[in-house]
């Protein structure tokens, strides 16, 4: 028998994903940071390995305000899966950037395993990417924005 209910540990990842949402779309990445737990560990293959509430929220903050980055503002979910008897969720993640004025979508997918600790927070979060894929969607995202906005100047 698991310690969580699938209800529980979905209901907190709801609450991740609105977080997300408003961190993105405001730049500040508190509350987000303190859906995990103190002693939490956040690996991200690109930036290392963070250890604890606060190294998560001053590394997040930090790498999210930082251009083009915090052109990075929407992080919807394509799926997700739970593991009841661990209380682990594998989701895949799209990284998605701003409207570059146009309407056009410019995005990246990462997998992400999240561990739950109860009381609504995570003990652990690992992504999982290609910074191939990752470097050239948004190579490709700012030559369209220059583009756009050298038409605009041209009009």
């Amino acid at each position: 028998m698991s310690r969580w209910s699938r209800a529980e540990i979905e209901e907190a990842f709801v609450r991740f994903q609105e977080a997300a949402l408003r961190a993105g779309t405001t730049g500040d990445w508190r509350e987000w940071a303190n859906l995990f737990t103190e002693d939490a560990t956040y690996i991200e293959h690109h930036f290392g390995t963070m250890g604890g509430r606060e190294a998560i929220y001053n590394w997040i903050q930090s790498t999210m305000s930082q251009w083009p980055n915090n052109e990075m503002i929407h992080f919807p979910i394509e799926w997700y899966i739970i593991d009841e008897e661990r209380g682990w969720l594998v989701c895949q993640v799209w990284n998605r950037m701003a409207d570059p004025g146009d309407g056009s979508l410019h995005q990246e997918y990462n997998f992400t395993l999240l561990k739950y600790a109860g009381n609504g927070l995570w003990s652990y979060e690992e992504d999982v990417y290609n910074p191939a894929r990752f470097g050239e969607m948004v190579k490709n995202y700012l030559r369209h924005k220059k583009t756009l906005a050298a038409e605009a100047d041209d009009s």
